[in-house]
């Protein structure tokens, strides 16, 4: 596999998409589909804006998977992730579209995403979104 294949990797590209709808996510052949593992991505400086008070708020962003065909590619994952920096949506649905967003790009056997993000007024908010979706009663549960 070549870099060529990709729109970011081994490219000298400096400058980050201005939202998610511009950013690309590129994946790879998952060549052990034949078993099932996880793969977990951390980001500690995750930032977007209060769509309300537009003041910014920081996560820690944590995607785990199992992939079926496709992986992610890191670096188009690292300028997706960073493509939220100016962009004013609720914490909820920022997680939410992570998600989409992600299980579009690689169509993944389970997939989760975590956003913890910084508390603020005293109150920190975690939101946790999975593919394919819990149950209600297995999510109460935990």
């Amino acid at each position: 596999m070549s870099s060529k294949e990709f729109d970011l990797l081994g490219k000298a590209v400096n400058e980050l998409p201005a939202s998610p709808d511009e950013a690309q996510l590129d994946s790879f052949p998952n060549k052990h589909k034949m078993r099932n593992y996880i793969v977990e991505f951390h980001c500690a400086d995750f930032m977007s804006m209060c769509p309300i008070t537009q003041q910014s708020d920081f996560a820690k962003i944590h995607i785990r998977y199992i992939p079926d065909e496709e992986c992610i590619e890191t670096k188009s994952l690292k300028f997706y992730l960073q493509s939220y920096r100016s962009q004013k949506t609720f914490n909820e649905e920022i997680v939410n579209r992570i998600l989409t967003d992600l299980v579009a790009a690689c169509n993944p056997k389970w997939m989760q995403v975590k956003g913890a993000f910084v508390a603020r007024g005293g109150i920190s908010l975690t939101t946790i979104a999975e593919h394919p979706s819990l149950e209600v009663e297995s999510v109460a549960g935990k």
